[in-house]
Protein backbone atom coordinates (compact mmCIF):
# COMPACT_ATOMS: atom_id res chain seq x y z
CA UNK A 1 0.00 0.00 0.00
CA UNK A 2 1.34 3.36 -1.13
CA UNK A 3 1.00 6.17 1.63
CA UNK A 4 0.98 9.89 1.39
CA UNK A 5 3.46 11.28 4.15
CA UNK A 6 3.55 15.45 4.90
CA UNK A 7 6.42 16.91 6.52
CA UNK A 8 6.65 20.41 8.44
CA UNK A 9 9.28 23.10 8.69
CA UNK A 10 7.94 24.83 11.69
CA UNK A 11 8.10 28.44 11.92
CA UNK A 12 6.27 31.39 14.38
CA UNK A 13 6.01 33.48 10.86
CA UNK A 14 5.76 30.45 8.71
CA UNK A 15 5.37 26.79 8.08
CA UNK A 16 6.56 24.82 5.03
CA UNK A 17 4.72 21.96 4.25
CA UNK A 18 5.79 19.21 1.95
CA UNK A 19 4.47 15.89 1.11
CA UNK A 20 6.25 12.73 -0.82
CA UNK A 21 4.76 9.15 -0.95
CA UNK A 22 5.84 5.59 0.27
CA UNK A 23 6.38 4.03 -3.39
CA UNK A 24 8.89 6.80 -4.71
CA UNK A 25 10.16 7.40 -1.17
CA UNK A 26 10.82 11.36 -2.59
CA UNK A 27 9.98 14.12 -0.86
CA UNK A 28 8.51 17.94 -2.80
CA UNK A 29 7.66 21.15 -1.49
CA UNK A 30 3.86 21.55 -1.40
CA UNK A 31 2.87 24.80 -0.15
CA UNK A 32 4.03 28.01 2.90
CA UNK A 33 1.35 28.60 5.58
CA UNK A 34 1.89 32.41 6.31
CA UNK A 35 -0.94 32.67 8.69
CA UNK A 36 0.13 33.87 12.47
CA UNK A 37 -3.05 32.60 14.40
CA UNK A 38 -2.97 28.67 15.41
CA UNK A 39 -6.90 28.69 14.09
CA UNK A 40 -6.03 29.64 10.52
CA UNK A 41 -2.83 27.46 10.58
CA UNK A 42 -4.75 24.39 11.78
CA UNK A 43 -7.51 24.76 9.39
CA UNK A 44 -5.12 25.55 6.34
CA UNK A 45 -3.32 22.20 7.11
CA UNK A 46 -6.31 20.38 8.45
CA UNK A 47 -7.95 21.19 4.61
CA UNK A 48 -4.56 19.64 2.93
CA UNK A 49 -5.11 16.67 5.19
CA UNK A 50 -8.48 16.24 4.44
CA UNK A 51 -7.54 17.32 0.44
CA UNK A 52 -4.47 14.66 0.35
CA UNK A 53 -5.38 12.36 3.35
CA UNK A 54 -1.34 11.72 4.84
CA UNK A 55 -1.36 7.97 6.86
CA UNK A 56 1.87 10.26 8.56
CA UNK A 57 3.17 13.47 9.39
CA UNK A 58 6.67 14.37 9.83
CA UNK A 59 7.95 17.69 12.16
CA UNK A 60 11.38 19.22 11.86
CA UNK A 61 12.91 19.16 15.37
CA UNK A 62 15.84 21.80 15.08
CA UNK A 63 18.61 21.67 17.36
CA UNK A 64 22.10 24.10 17.83
CA UNK A 65 24.93 22.66 15.86
CA UNK A 66 26.29 21.20 18.79
CA UNK A 67 22.54 19.41 19.89
CA UNK A 68 21.60 21.40 22.38
CA UNK A 69 18.19 22.33 22.53
CA UNK A 70 16.74 26.11 22.13
CA UNK A 71 12.91 27.74 22.35
CA UNK A 72 12.15 26.46 18.63
CA UNK A 73 12.94 22.69 19.99
CA UNK A 74 10.32 23.14 22.76
CA UNK A 75 7.74 25.01 20.01
CA UNK A 76 8.38 22.40 17.32
CA UNK A 77 7.61 19.79 19.63
CA UNK A 78 4.51 21.70 20.75
CA UNK A 79 3.33 21.92 17.17
CA UNK A 80 3.82 18.30 16.54
CA UNK A 81 1.50 17.25 19.59
CA UNK A 82 -1.00 19.40 18.43
CA UNK A 83 -0.42 17.72 14.90
CA UNK A 84 -1.17 14.54 16.93
CA UNK A 85 -4.25 15.86 19.19
CA UNK A 86 -5.87 17.63 15.67
CA UNK A 87 -5.84 15.34 13.13
CA UNK A 88 -5.14 11.92 15.38
CA UNK A 89 -2.15 10.62 12.71
CA UNK A 90 0.99 9.52 13.64
CA UNK A 91 3.45 12.37 13.86
CA UNK A 92 7.30 11.80 13.75
CA UNK A 93 10.20 14.42 14.50
CA UNK A 94 13.66 14.52 12.58
CA UNK A 95 16.44 16.33 13.59
CA UNK A 96 16.21 19.15 10.98
CA UNK A 97 19.91 20.80 12.34
CA UNK A 98 20.93 22.56 8.83
CA UNK A 99 17.87 21.74 6.45
CA UNK A 100 17.47 25.38 5.90
CA UNK A 101 21.48 25.86 5.74
CA UNK A 102 21.57 23.62 2.50
CA UNK A 103 19.24 25.70 0.42
CA UNK A 104 20.54 28.63 -1.60
CA UNK A 105 18.81 31.70 -0.18
CA UNK A 106 17.38 33.88 -3.34
CA UNK A 107 15.51 36.38 -2.81
CA UNK A 108 11.45 35.20 -3.34
CA UNK A 109 12.08 31.89 -3.33
CA UNK A 110 9.98 29.61 -0.91
CA UNK A 111 12.59 28.77 1.43
CA UNK A 112 10.39 26.63 4.39
CA UNK A 113 9.02 24.50 1.73
CA UNK A 114 12.05 23.26 0.52
CA UNK A 115 13.36 23.21 3.87
CA UNK A 116 9.93 20.38 4.92
CA UNK A 117 11.21 18.61 1.58
CA UNK A 118 14.64 18.13 3.06
CA UNK A 119 12.88 16.93 6.51
CA UNK A 120 10.69 15.29 4.93
CA UNK A 121 13.39 13.30 2.29
CA UNK A 122 15.67 12.57 5.77
CA UNK A 123 12.61 10.46 7.05
CA UNK A 124 12.35 8.92 3.82
CA UNK A 125 16.37 8.34 3.85
CA UNK A 126 15.81 6.60 6.99
CA UNK A 127 13.51 4.39 6.80
CA UNK A 128 12.81 3.78 2.33
CA UNK A 129 14.46 -0.11 3.47
CA UNK A 130 12.36 -0.69 6.51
Amino acid sequence: MVDIVFGFDFGVKRIGIAMGNTLTWQAQPLTVIKAVDNATRFQVIGDLINEWKPARLIVGEPFHPDGAEHDMTLRSRRFANQLHGRFNLPVELVDERYSSAVIPHKRGEVIDAKAAAIILQQYFDAHANI
